[in-house]
């Protein structure tokens, strides 16, 4: 059975209009579909995954985010995962990095909005660059990374200052790092020429 015939099985149609809450009961009912997200109340059914375009690139995103944890008790990084965002939204980002705190998971799924959350805008780019952006920015996402692998390949960096995003510039090597995890410096350059070794180092 195809992912769009599993969820129409539940009730789930891209497209459909529902409540957080209602969303995630009929999501739970089938827990093989994979990517499935409700962003302002929409519900988005997921497209392919290409290697060029998103794995590839998905790859060293999380290496960097794992590297950054790996030294940073309290401090996590997440492959896709499903997050608890608030009563409109219950996304999947590409990848995560959060502070551990007592309150950040609900039934093992992340609760509430994560300090940090990097999307691979493909397919994507649209929604991730509009509908995710406004989602993410309105729930209190201190930072949100989009990596755009289509033809005008570039990464955009967005810190939350007084309720909206602002975008951050590279500086004069090409840097831009974190202002809610200091020392998380991102190599530009060096992500987008998928050079892991050089992005790693960044790090220090």
């Amino acid at each position: 059975m195809s992912i769009a015939m599993e969820a129409a099985a539940i009730g789930l149609e891209n497209g459909d209009v529902m409540s957080r809450a209602e969303f995630h009961r009929r999501y739970s009912q089938c827990p093989d579909l994979h990517r499935v997200e409700l962003i302002e109340g929409v519900v988005y059914m997921p497209s392919p995954m290409r290697m060029r375009g998103h794995a590839q690139e998905q790859g060293p995103m999380l290496d960097w985010l794992s590297a950054y944890a790996a030294s940073h008790p309290g401090v996590l990084h997440s492959p896709p995962a499903t997050v608890l965002l608030d009563d409109e939204n219950e996304p999947e980002p590409d990848a995560m990095l959060f502070r551990i705190t007592e309150d950040r998971f609900e039934d093992d799924y992340v609760k509430g909005a994560p300090e940090l959350i990097v999307e691979i805008a493909g397919s994507s780019r649209a929604r991730d660059m509009h509908q995710k952006k406004r989602a993410y920015e309105g729930a209190g996402v201190r930072e949100y990374i989009v990596w755009r692998t289509r033809e005008e390949k570039a990464i955009d960096w967005f810190v939350l200052r007084d309720g909206a995003y602002a975008a951050q510039v590279a500086d004069e090597a090409g840097m831009i790092e974190s202002v809610e995890f200091p020392g998380l410096r991102l190599d530009v350059g060096a992500i987008l020429a998928l050079d892991r070794a050089r992005v790693l180092a960044a790090l220090g």
